[in-house]
């Protein structure tokens, strides 16, 4: 049975060295050594005393790589908090010597009194180091003095010996190593072999196997007599599963030797398990669980024992029985220890149909046995298919949702979403431990993820084999029977729940918001200093980190990787069909070198005119005054001014101490293209401090309101709700100028719906549009919330006539992304709006006095947007003379939205058809805009190949046609897919190798909130 806080403990003893004690010492260099030449940060275990910590203080283990025994006299050990840009704030100095290719163990503070002892320790330092468990900087220093170290990569730098920073540490070498997922996940960040290229993510690997090394005679804290030994304590018995399992949260045979049968219901020869599931013969079924005591199945754990036995195969296994991170296996030390009975008639379990039981102790009655999924289940997140091959599922009809959606730490609807996720939160795996995002994995497809089947937030997932119920690392697991990849079957298949438009929000004119994830048109190629995350062949394809100087640009590697991004970007921006668009992440182009602050604002908006035919969209141009030492991204304006013209200037907030490590906000003011002034509304955009990079809170008088308690609320609440009322302030001055109080308050503001910053707005009259869409805009830690709004003032909602959050982005899978362009065998990258960003962008539709709140103009109606079904022409009327008229992109994507431009004045309503064989691509007969378009949209199953495009009046005259090509979403006019891959966001999630040395691998969840 399994025990949510009880790790198994791991111990590799070091190797004795023979021969060396009187070898000469080498000089140690002042910088880190990539050549091996020098001491190194070994292995860092920052989790000691928390619940399941295998040992009870945190420990950093050093190691010489060389051939000569190196002094460590006048050298330290020193920790930065990871926002830290000063001194640091431990420091541990160190005496003695390390002997070649030996260890050095200086241990730490603790976090509680779970683990046992550590020997060999060279210096216990105590509460004089105490580093963050998820992150910070670790230095080793030639000196013992307090070092300040630059912010950003620090290799080579005069002093530091070695460094490890990780998290979301602002100091590093090369990028910060992927830390644990809190204190709670007890692994230890580890050196790959000793080798050090000057890059803590590269060099660094978390693990399980907690190998704590040293030389001294110190010994630091107490066994947990809990834990004991992992020898068996007796001579083998024979039991039958369930008495191993046996009904509580651990096996009462723990420890010792058993001999059980079974039938082998799940087989991995491969991926890392090192092992099989067997359950007792003839159980499972239709079980009541009223009755069911303990579990009839258990995993065998075989190590380096290959996996020879198939599923179905009745076997005898002898072992010890042990609990491995909470899950009860046999552990077998020879293949002589697995009889496979080839005379059996055992009759093969059969699954276990039951619903997903809502408490651990219900689970445990089914752990290891093969079950088919009962009930409903939703896909919740999808951010570690990229990497693990893992999807997170709700055993329910909906994702879970952030508790701070719902209310703040401590009140009932908080807790009410904390308690759903623990009932119903559970992970369906790919039956491995194998990291795609190493280049050495590259070549195997991804499980699950595809472009013509897409796997997202939100849908309904069909379970079509049966899976065993696992427990691994504290998390519940469905694990499919056999290892999947790309290439070989799958126990479920997704509902679809794409949408290739928004819903109709009516309306004269449409307000929508966009973040544009980075969209950087100064790409980092262009600029020095930059370094990169790059694809499975090492091209560079986003910039890895914008701070190093010279660089300060964020984004695309080169303009190949531009164009990527740029290509989802305006179609999805075009298809959103809104008429002011607030953005989010575009670049500032003076913070990237530029003469002008547009520059990209521009190239954006080129692009988005190039791909609808036409100059249907400008830019709003940023106002003379500017602040002091903006951020290299900003917020931005784009507009249609066919629809729309503009009041005055735009305004930025400027001298408000609220927004010094935030963008200010961005006003301006619209009315309906040759409205009335009575029509002004004033739209001001926001991008508030991010939740990222604070210190964790401590509970000591010290905290302050910035910190992070691991809520939910995320760090910087103070200063988000300090921004939040410096913009509702500067909403209301703006807005009177203009003589207006119809005034919405757009953008990311980076918190959930019931935490401070959201509730100042609204308690100052604001309406949040979202929250009548029933739908959230970001997915985060498994579960859905939102962070970009659109707030209406009181006389502002009074105009709105719909709204809708229009989920392309969060709910996709991070694969589909441009930056994760050739990172897998597998193709996820397409010219389409999928992934464009990681936010959803949001739209309300408002009525003016200038129509009639539909969306039409006033007047006279002829009905030629009315006039019945529309009727296509014969192809021979598509006559040569007849070719042009009209323009389109030569290329349509099935699902996707375009404008076509009919050239000429056109009174009368049209239809536009796709022939050969007749297809409707309008809605029906459509009135041409004021600036010429009309905007259709390509069905899914509209036919491939060679086309035209034509367009045809209600009264049968062909107004012109063009050849096009019609592709699959993902094709290239070629039919050649683009490659793309797994790579991890840019500026937070890195390549790692996960190592699976004791069988299994702990999956890290870290990224960014943007």
């Amino acid at each position: 049975m399994t025990k949510p806080t009880r790790q198994r403990r791991v111990i590799l003893a070091a190797s004795a060295l023979l021969g060396l004690a009187c070898a000469p010492l080498a000089a140690l260099p002042a910088t880190a050594a990539p050549d091996g030449s020098g001491v190194v940060i070994n292995e860092a275990y920052l989790s000691g005393g928390s619940a399941g910590a295998i040992y009870d203080h945190k420990f950093v283990e050093l190691y010489n790589p060389t051939d000569a025994a190196i002094a460590l006299d006048g050298m330290s050990l020193q920790y930065r908090s990871a926002t830290g840009d000063g001194a640091t704030s431990n420091l541990v100095e160190l005496t003695g010597e390390i002997d070649a290719q030996g260890y050095y163990l200086v241990t730490g503070g603790s976090n509680g009194d779970t683990g046992d002892a550590m020997t060999g320790v060279n210096v216990a330092a105590e509460g004089s180091l105490d580093p963050s468990g998820t992150k910070g900087t670790l230095l080793l220093v030639d000196g013992t003095e307090k070092v300040s170290p630059a912010v950003g990569d620090i290799a080579g730098t005069e002093g530091i010996v070695d460094a490890l920073g990780y998290g979301s540490s602002n100091t590093f070498e090369g990028e910060a190593a992927v830390p644990p997922g809190s204190n709670q996940d007890v692994r230890s960040n580890v050196r790959t072999g000793g080798v050090d290229s000057d890059n803590n993510t590269d060099d660094f690997t978390l693990t399980a196997e907690i190998t704590p090394q040293g030389t001294g005679d110190i010994t630091v804290g107490e066994d947990d007599a809990e834990q004991g030994g992992e020898e068996p304590t007796g001579p083998s018995q024979e039991l039958s599963i369930a008495e191993i399992q046996g009904d509580s949260w651990e096996s009462p045979v723990k420890k010792e030797a058993a001999t059980t049968t079974g039938v082998v219901t799940a087989a991995y020869p491969t991926g890392g398990f090192d092992g099989f599931y067997l359950q007792t013969a003839g159980t499972g079924g239709d079980v009541d669980a009223a009755s069911h005591t303990a579990s009839d199945g258990i995993f065998v754990y075989t190590d380096t024992i290959p996996v020879t036995v198939e599923i179905g195969d009745a076997v005898t296994v002898n072992g010890i029985v042990d609990e491995y991170y909470g899950l009860t296996q046999i552990r077998v030390t020879s293949d002589n220890d697995i009889t496979v009975d080839e005379n059996s008639d055992a009759v093969a379990p059969e699954p276990a149909t039951i619903t997903f039981p809502d408490t651990d102790a219900g689970r445990e009655l089914f752990e290891g046995m093969l079950i088919a999924p009962q009930s409903g289940y939703t896909v919740t997140e999808v951010y570690e298919a990229n990497r693990y091959g893992e999807i997170a599922l709700a055993a329910s009809t909906t994702p879970l949702v952030n508790p701070t959606v719902k209310g703040l730490p401590g009140t009932p609807a908080y807790d009410a979403e904390v308690a759903r996720a623990e009932a119903e939160a559970v992970t369906l795996d790919d039956a491995s431990t194998v990291d795609y995002t190493n280049s050495s994995n590259s070549n195997t497809p991804l499980p699950y993820l595809s472009l013509e089947n897409p796997v997202r937030v939100g849908a309904a997932v069909t379970f079509t084999d049966s899976v065993v119920l696992d427990y691994r690392f504290s998390v519940w697991k469905f694990q499919p029977t056999h290892v999947v990849t790309g290439d070989t079957e799958q126990p479920v298949t997704f509902e679809n729940t794409r949408e290739a438009a928004p819903q109709d929000v009516g309306g004269d004119v449409k307000l929508g918001t966009f973040n544009v994830l980075n969209y950087f048109a100064t790409t980092g190629d262009q600029r020095s200093g930059c370094t990169y995350y790059t694809d499975r062949d090492g091209n560079p394809i986003t910039v890895r980190d914008s701070s190093a100087a010279g660089c300060q640009v964020r984004g695309a590697a080169s303009q190949q990787n531009l164009e990527r991004q740029q290509a989802k970007i305006v179609v999805a921006i075009n298809a959103l069909d809104a008429d002011v668009v607030s953005l989010e992440e575009i670049e500032n182009s003076l913070a990237a070198g530029k003469d002008d602050r547009d520059d990209a604002l521009g190239v954006l908006v080129d692009a988005l005119n190039d791909a609808a035919g036409s100059g249907i969209w400008a830019f709003v141009p940023s106002p003379k005054a500017l602040p002091k030492n903006e951020d290299v991204i900003r917020t931005a304006f784009i507009y249609k001014p066919a629809t729309v013209e503009l009041v005055g200037d735009a305004q930025i907030l400027i001298g408000s101490d609220a927004f010094d490590n935030a963008r200010e906000p961005d006003a301006q003011a619209f009315k309906p293209a040759g409205g009335d002034a009575d029509d002004t509304f004033v739209v001001v955009s926001n991008h508030l401090k991010s939740k990222g990079s604070a210190e964790e809170c401590t509970g000591k008088d010290d905290d302050d309101e910035n910190c992070d308690n691991g809520e939910g609320v995320g760090g910087f609440n103070g200063d988000r709700t300090r921004q939040a009322e410096a913009l509702v302030a500067f909403a209301d001055e703006f807005a009177a100028r203009h003589d207006t109080d119809k005034v919405f308050l757009v953008g990311d503001f980076n918190s959930y719906a019931a935490e401070d910053p959201i509730t100042t707005i609204l308690n100052a009259g604001y309406v949040d549009q979202g929250a009548k869409t029933g739908e959230y805009t970001y997915n985060y830690g498994g579960a859905v919330g939102s962070l970009d709004y659109i707030f209406a003032s009181p006389a502002a909602d009074a105009t709105v006539t719909g709204q809708d959050i229009w989920n392309i982005n969060s709910v996709e899978s991070v694969a589909l992304e441009y930056s994760r362009h050739n990172y897998n065998v597998t193709d996820l990258y397409a010219p389409d709006v999928y992934r464009a960003s990681d936010h959803d962008p949001m739209l309300v539709g408002i009525a003016t006095s200038a129509g009639d709140g539909d969306g039409t103009d006033d007047g006279d109606d002829d009905g030629g947007a009315d006039a019945g079904e529309p009727v296509p022409v014969d192809d021979s009327d598509l006559t040569a003379d007849l070719e042009g008229g009209i323009s389109v992109s030569s290329t349509l994507v099935r699902g996707e939205t375009y404008s076509v431009t009919v050239e000429g004045e056109i009174s009368a309503a049209v239809a536009v058809w796709l022939h050969s064989d007749p297809v409707l691509l309008s809605d029906g007969y459509v009135e041409v805009t004021g600036d010429g378009t009309v905007t259709v949209t390509v069905p899914t199953e509209a036919p491939l190949g060679e086309h035209r495009v034509a367009v045809v009046t209600e009264s049968g005259d062909v107004v012109g046609w063009q050849a096009v090509t019609v592709t699959d979403a993902g094709a290239t006019a070629s039919g050649d897919l683009p490659w793309t891959g797994t790579e991890a966001l840019p500026l937070l999630i890195v390549a790692l190798l996960l190592m699976a040395l004791g069988g299994v691998v702990l999956v890290a969840r870290r990224r960014r909130m943007s």
